[in-house]
Parts: C-alpha cells; sequence; structure tokens
C-alpha cells in the first residue's frame, strides 16, 4: 500500500496505525492551511454506493472496511476501486486535516502544523446515528463515537 505520489503534495507513507490498522504518516514538515492529497477513487452515484456498503457489512465474511467519501447529495467517492492512498486515513475527533470539496474532487488540507513522521487524521462526520461507531482516536478531545451527535 502506497500514496500515489501524483495526488500528493508532500512525502507520506502508509504505515501501522495506533488508531487503527494502517494510516497515513507524514515524511517531512507540512505548514498549515496547505493541500496535502487528493482523495481520488470510482467515482459513483450515491445509490451504488449504498448497495456496495450493504454488500461489504451484510454478505463479506473478512474484515468489513469502507473506504467511501461523499461528494455531494447524488455522487460518492469509493476510495477502494483507484483510491490514491489517501482511503487510509483514519478518523480522529481532533484532526489535523479537513476537506475542501470542489468541481467533483476532495482535497484534504492541513488544519495545524503537521511534523514528520505524525499520522495524518480527519473527522469523518459520520451522520446521527441510534448505533454510533466507535471511536478509538485516543484525542484528549475524543468524543466516543465517529458520529456527530447532532
Amino acid at each position: 500500500m502506497k500514496i500515489a505520489p501524483q495526488f500528493a503534495v508532500f512525502p507520506l507513507r502508509v504505515g501501522h496505525s495506533k488508531i487503527d490498522r494502517r494510516g497515513v504518516f507524514a515524511e517531512g514538515e507540512i505548514p498549515a492551511r496547505r493541500k496535502v492529497v487528493e482523495y481520488t477513487g470510482e467515482k459513483i452515484r450515491l445509490a451504488v454506493a449504498v448497495n456496495r456498503a450493504r454488500q461489504v457489512l451484510f454478505h463479506s465474511k473478512g474484515p468489513k472496511r469502507l473506504y467511501l467519501a461523499r461528494l455531494n447529495r447524488f455522487w460518492v467517492i469509493d476510495g477502494a476501486v483507484g483510491g490514491s492512498g489517501a482511503e487510509f486515513i483514519n478518523h480522529c475527533c481532533d484532526p489535523n486535516l479537513f476537506p475542501k470539496k470542489a468541481r467533483g474532487r476532495i482535497a484534504l488540507f492541513s488544519k495545524k502544523r503537521i511534523r514528520k513522521g505524525q499520522e495524518l487524521t480527519i473527522d469523518y462526520c459520520f451522520g446521527p446515528s441510534p448505533k454510533p461507531v466507535v471511536c478509538r482516536c485516543g484525542s484528549r478531545k475524543c468524543r466516543g463515537t465517529m458520529n456527530r451527535l447532532r
């Protein structure tokens, strides 16, 4: 697993994460408010994404991993198909990246200065749910769930 260099502005690597399995790490200093990497993959209609999610959640025998990033109310980017490696960026309740969506693309920008070796994180902002997804980010600001509370 690698980060596709044509989509990364700074040197990044995929490695073992304390948050969850694999994560993306800075190979050098990244200044605040700079584009870091583009989230790429197959652009699919929302209904197709929902069907893929159902297949993974209800019919797969192995680990249940989804790499879906919502672009808008009609389109989703599936990082599992042609992803840049940014799909391995883990959730954190106090993230160091934030997304900007424009012209059918998702770019991830640094929220603050990121040091060499630091794991890149983003708030997944899952919607409210009766069965929230447990968060294990370890941040002092952890809200205990990857879901928005309201």
